[in-house]
């Protein structure tokens, strides 16, 4: 599997959580499963953006410059792809 960047969210415009990862349908059974205690806590499991990259490091950097971003910066990202907000994770074939 490739690095990626995701952003998770608890509904449209709720509460959002950035990470990265190198296995990304591991990670989000992680987050469905309830290990990750920010998630479990408010509810998120949406998958609203992803972006992969070659690297792990370039990953890295990306996950560390979007957490610094205002959220209506993060918001206009998530709708520029993903404008219903849906759930990115139903429509992507490596998942299933």
């Amino acid at each position: 599997m490739e690095p990626c960047v995701y952003i998770l969210a608890s509904k449209r415009g709720g509460t959002l959580y950035i990470g990265v990862t190198s296995n990304i349908r591991r990670r989000l059974w992680e987050h469905r499963d309830g290990r990750v205690a920010f998630t479990r806590r408010y509810s998120i499991q949406r998958l609203v953006f992803i972006e992969f990259h070659r690297r792990i490091a370039d990953a890295i950097a990306r996950e560390k410059n979007l957490k610094e971003w205002n959220r209506a910066w993060k918001i206009r990202l998530i709708e520029a792809s993903n404008r219903q907000w849906n759930d990115l994770a139903r429509t992507l074939a490596w998942l299933d």
